[in-house]
C-alpha cells in the first residue's frame, strides 16, 4: 500500500527446491555465499537440505528469487559461487542484464586461473576491447581495467590475432621520491612497472613471460620509450594514464599501427603530475569523446571487485571530496584551467 513502510508490509514466505549441487554452493564454506545472498537481499533466507525458505516482503521474495534461478543456472553449467558472484548477480539483475551473459564470458584461462567479468561494466569494458580499435577504462582502484586488459591482450596474443603485447605507464612517482635507483634499465624501471608484470605473471607462467621477455614478444618499457615508433600487430596498453600530460597522451595515440588494438586504463582521482599540470586523460576525453572506433567505459565504486573494504573506502573519498570540495574534482578543476 501507498505509504506503507517495508516493516509494514505483510510478509510472506516462499519455498524453494533446489538441486543438490546448487545447494551444495550455496551453503559452501560457513555459509559465507548464503550470508552474502542474505545480506544484499531484503529478505530472511534459511537452507534446510535442499530446501530454500525465502521470507521478507512480496518484492523482495521475488527479486531474491530470481537471483537464485540465476544461481541455479550458473552452477548448472560449472559455474563455481563465490560471495562476489551474488553481488555481480544482483548488480546484473538491476541493470537488467543477464547474470549469465556477464559471468560466463570467460577472456582467457590460465592453468587454475580464470578470467571474466564480475560486472556489468566490466563485460561492456571487454566487449569494447573486442569491437574498438582503442578503449578507455577510466575509474576508481580495484574495478580490473588492468587485470581484464592484460587478459585480454595474452588471449589475442595465444590466438595469433597480435605479434606482440607491449605494456607501458608514465613513470610519475606517486607523492613519494625514489631517490637514486641503482643498476640496470630494467631494474631502475621495475618499481613504474611492477603492477604491469604482476598481472603478466598471473596470466602466463613466469618462464614464459621470461621468454618472451627476452624474444621482444612482450615489452614492458616507460611511456617515454614510446616516442618515435609505429607500432604493427601490437596490444598495447597505457596504464595509470592519468599521469599523462596531454603531449604524452597524443604522442601515445598517434603510435597506432596497423592491425593493433590499445587500451588506456587510469584513475582521474589518483593524480601524481604537479598541480599546474593537467591530466592527458582528461583532455583526451573532451576531445575523442566522439570519434569512431574510440570508446571510453566509465568504471564507479560498484564496480570496484577487491576486498569488500575498498569499494567502501573509495566510496568514502568520493564521498568527501564532493562534500568538503567540489570545485577540486579533477574535471572542475581541469575545466577552470582551460
Amino acid at each position: 500500500m501507498p505509504g506503507t513502510s517495508a516493516s509494514e508490509r505483510p510478509q510472506v514466505k516462499r519455498k524453494l527446491e533446489l538441486d543438490n549441487a546448487v545447494a551444495a554452493e550455496l551453503s559452501g564454506t560457513q555459509d559465507e555465499v548464503l550470508r552474502t545472498l542474505e545480506e544484499n537481499l531484503d529478505c530472511s533466507i534459511y537452507l534446510r537440505g535442499n530446501v530454500l525458505t525465502l521470507e521478507g516482503d512480496d518484492d523482495a521474495v521475488d527479486a531474491a528469487a530470481q537471483v537464485v534461478r540465476e544461481v541455479s543456472d550458473l552452477v548448472a553449467r560449472g559455474h563455481e559461487i563465490a560471495p562476489g558472484t551474488i553481488q555481480a548477480i544482483q548488480g546484473a539483475l538491476q541493470q537488467h542484464e543477464s547474470p549469465s551473459r556477464v559471468l560466463e564470458d570467460v577472456v582467457w584461462r590460465h592453468r587454475s586461473t580464470k578470467v571474466a567479468p564480475k560486472t556489468v561494466n566490466q563485460k561492456r569494458y571487454v566487449d569494447s576491447i573486442r569491437r574498438n580499435t582503442i578503449t578507455f577504462g577510466v575509474g576508481p582502484a580495484g574495478t580490473g581495467k588492468t587485470w581484464l586488459a592484460v587478459a585480454m591482450a595474452a588471449a589475442a596474443l595465444s590466438r595469433r590475432e597480435v605479434n606482440r603485447i607491449i605494456l607501458t605507464r608514465p613513470a610519475v612517482e606517486a607523492g613519494e621520491r625514489l631517490g637514486f635507483l641503482p643498476g640496470d634499465l630494467m631494474a631502475k624501471v621495475d618499481p613504474y612497472l611492477r603492477p604491469l608484470f604482476d598481472a603478466l605473471h598471473d596470466m602466463i607462467d613466469p618462464e614464459r613471460v621470461s621468454a618472451h621477455l627476452e624474444r621482444g614478444v612482450i615489452e614492458v618499457a616507460p611511456l617515454a620509450f614510446m616516442r618515435g615508433r609505429t607500432l604493427n600487430d601490437s596490444f598495447i596498453i597505457l596504464d595509470e594514464a592519468q599521469n599523462t600530460t596531454p603531449e604524452q597522451m597524443k604522442m601515445f595515440l598517434t603510435r597506432l599501427g596497423f592491425n593493433s588494438k590499445m587500451v588506456v586504463t587510469g584513475d582521474v582521482t589518483q593524480i601524481d603530475l604537479p598541480s599546474d599540470q593537467r591530466s592527458g586523460l582528461i583532455s583526451v576525453a573532451e576531445v575523442l569523446d566522439a570519434v569512431d572506433g574510440i570508446q571510453f567505459i566509465r568504471f564507479g565504486g560498484e564496480d570496484v571487485v577487491r576486498h569488500k573494504l575498498v569499494q567502501r573506502i573509495v566510496a568514502a573519498y568520493a564521498e568527501h571530496q564532493q562534500r568538503l570540495a567540489p570545485e577540486l574534482r579533477p574535471a572542475a578543476a581541469d575545466r577552470k584551467r582551460a
